[in-house]
């Protein structure tokens, strides 16, 4: 009789036990799926960022530790990675004092803010890989290719291919590109095929935003075309022109590969030369 109740308790601690810990389960997935459908950083009004004068962006320290406060009260996995971001790369823990570094550790540690430093790298990796690729591939020709990494206005640019034409590095930042691809990216436009008038310099250029989700724009590549050049210098002589298309035709390899269709690959056999080729195309003999 002892036995049997002994077993009877057992088993209603045991039922008790597991539906605790479903219930603590339940509210654990709840709560990590509120956090990380949270917030952007920059729609929060302690956006670490103020523009100056000129209309570039300056770091916040004291917009920065209100976000650091809010965030350890009000948890947003979202908002607090961006933060974490943007306090690393504007070097925070030189500046902060010593009760405002404790918190910040706090929300660093809180969200595992070395594997979020490392997640942001290795993201926009390819990216850079892509920057000096096309760089490569239209060198020394006023075409400039560079990345943005726009969680960092204040040091966007991460990659840069050119840099002659509008004489940035790395390390430098952007003015306000990123609100203004999140409000294009609200009404579906893009940034295609626009024109720059800065002083005496002219350019043309294309913005292609980088979405990562659930953060939203994180990072852009450019192309900008110093117009001015192509007009004043490439098109003055001749000599300069056949120097610019010489550029544009060199090659570094020579690969065996077809990147045709099969019937333009069957015209390329039969003597057909560019796209635009209207030429009558011998036929194959049989």
């Amino acid at each position: 009789m002892e036995l049997a109740g002994w077993v009877q308790d057992l088993a209603v601690n045991l039922v008790a036990s597991l539906i605790f810990l479903a219930v603590g389960f339940a509210i654990g997935k709840w709560r990590t799926r509120r956090q990380l459908h949270g917030r952007n950083l920059e729609q929060y009004d302690f956006y670490p960022f103020v523009a100056d004068a000129q209309g570039f962006p300056q770091f916040s320290l004291e917009l920065f530790q209100r976000g650091v406060a809010h965030l350890l009260k009000h948890p947003d996995a979202t908002a607090a990675n961006q933060m974490i971001l943007l306090g690393e790369q504007n070097g925070v823990r030189y500046q902060l004092g010593a009760e405002a570094l404790a918190a910040y550790e706090r929300l660093y540690a809180r969200h595992q803010g070395q594997k979020i430093m490392q997640d942001s790298s290795e993201y926009l990796e390819n990216y850079r890989r892509v920057v000096r690729l096309l760089g490569g591939t239209f060198r020394e020709m006023g075409i400039e290719i560079l990345l943005h990494d726009l969680v960092n206005p204040t040091r966007s640019i991460t990659a840069i291919a050119s840099g002659e034409v509008t004489g940035r590095s790395e390390g430098m930042g952007t003015t306000t590109l990123v609100i203004d691809l999140k409000r294009r990216r609200m009404l579906n436009q893009d940034k295609l095929n626009y024109g720059l008038t800065i002083g005496a310099r002219r350019f043309k250029c294309t913005t292609i935003p980088i979405v990562r989700e659930p953060h939203g724009v994180v990072g852009a590549i450019c192309m900008n075309i110093d117009t001015n050049y192509i007009r004043d210098h490439v098109l003055a002589s001749r000599e300069a022109t056949e120097e610019f298309f010489r550029r544009y035709c060199a090659t570094d390899m020579q690969l065996d590969e077809n990147i045709l269709s099969r019937p333009e690959y069957e015209k390329a056999l039969a003597g057909k030369r560019h796209w635009r080729d209207e030429a009558a195309i011998p036929q194959l003999t049989s």
